[in-house]
């Protein structure tokens, strides 16, 4: 065991004397750098003024309005009648947006045809025209085997309501499914 302690103490002594202060090598180099030339500085870069930009475009919908810009056929005020029914119970698929909703198939039977849709939860509806779909006040108002057509009573950004036709198309996802 001493013999072990011996040779680690000569091992860390022999490599603490490689780290003595020999050191020309470096004093020269940096030496040598010092004595090159000194290079030319270039100049500082020109700086571009910033130019300002006046919105003067009155032809063009403002920037910090809404987005819907009305049909005058289609716009009604608050007082004509068109506007949601608060008073009606939502239904379960209302608490989604319609692009997150999946139409995955259809159903007929007894003359009554239904459609079926997948919520993001991965619950599965069964709906039919007069059912509620999407959080814009959705009624449907058509099905077919690939289409469900509905009617959304949407704000038009002033103080009115307007209707707008939306749809959900079976995902190409769902068709191949039925087709195996």
């Amino acid at each position: 065991m001493n013999c072990r302690i011996a040779l680690g103490v000569a091992l860390l002594g022999g490599l603490l004397t490689g780290c003595g202060n020999n050191t020309e090598d470096l004093q020269s180099y940096i030496e040598q750098v010092k004595a090159r030339p000194k290079g030319p500085i270039e100049p500082m870069p020109i700086i571009k003024p910033y130019e300002t930009f006046a919105y003067t475009v009155t032809n063009l919908r403002d920037p910090f309005t809404s987005p819907v810009v009305p049909d005058e056929s289609q716009t009604q005020t608050a007082g004509d009648g068109l506007k949601p029914d608060a008073s009606r119970p939502k239904e379960a698929l209302e608490e989604f947006p319609l692009d997150a909703l999946r139409l995955v198939g259809s159903l007929e039977r007894s003359g009554g045809k239904w459609s079926i849709v997948k919520a993001p939860d991965g619950a599965i509806y069964r709906v039919q025209p007069g059912n509620y779909l999407g959080q814009n006040n959705g009624k449907i108002t058509h099905i077919s085997d690939e289409l469900i057509e509905l009617t959304e009573i949407i704000e038009d950004g002033q103080g009115g309501w307007i209707e707008r036709q939306a749809s959900l198309a079976l995902s190409e996802e769902s068709a191949g499914e039925q087709k195996k």
